[in-house]
């Protein structure tokens, strides 16, 4: 694990899975626009969330990319779970800005709702094709700008399925950070 303040807020990266932080209070997914089942970590969630979690987010649909939509987490040890549609790399442009939106709109989202623990995983960059080193460079440098007008939010959590996309998250994190 590897951990840094910024601003007002703990940022920390872990390999590990999405469905399994039963510390924080809510789950980030890598949506689709219909909010429904797939693979990755849309497929972990909805593995156990489904049938209430399909229910749920069936009046939410559709969501464009960018976007993010909150509900319960039905099955989850987890109060909320943020739904973020990221952008399709070469597909959805600016690709840049698109992802920024997710991070931004999902944080805003969570302060709202006054949640003090949220984990992401790595969006976008499973099917969607975003390169990891890029995706983590938006991700930080989105947190750092809004971490200083956060009110809620105290822990933000990167939970990175494999080693390779944890070393690089960690190498990012590291510049960033000095």
């Amino acid at each position: 694990m590897k951990k840094v303040e910024l601003n007002n807020i703990d940022l920390e990266i872990i390999q590990g899975n999405i469905v399994q932080q039963p510390d924080c209070e809510a789950i980030v997914n890598a949506a689709n626009a219909g909010l429904r089942t797939g693979g990755g970590v849309a497929g972990a969630i909805h593995t156990i969330g489904d049938p209430e979690l399909a229910n749920e987010t069936k009046k939410l649909t559709p969501i464009l990319p960018g976007q993010a939509v909150i509900t319960s987490a039905p099955n989850l040890p987890n109060k909320y779970i943020i739904h973020c549609l990221g952008p399709v790399y070469g597909k959805d442009n600016p690709s840049d800005k698109i992802l920024r939106d997710c991070y931004e709109n999902a944080l805003w989202l969570a302060d709202d709702h006054k949640i003090r623990s949220i984990a992401f995983p790595a969006l976008s960059t499973g099917a969607f094709g975003y390169p990891v080193r890029e995706a983590a460079q938006v991700a930080f440098e989105t947190i750092d700008d809004v971490s200083d007008k956060l009110r809620a939010v105290k822990l933000v959590r990167f939970v990175l399925w494999d080693s390779e996309d944890y070393d690089i998250h960690e190498e990012v994190l590291s510049q960033m950070s000095g």
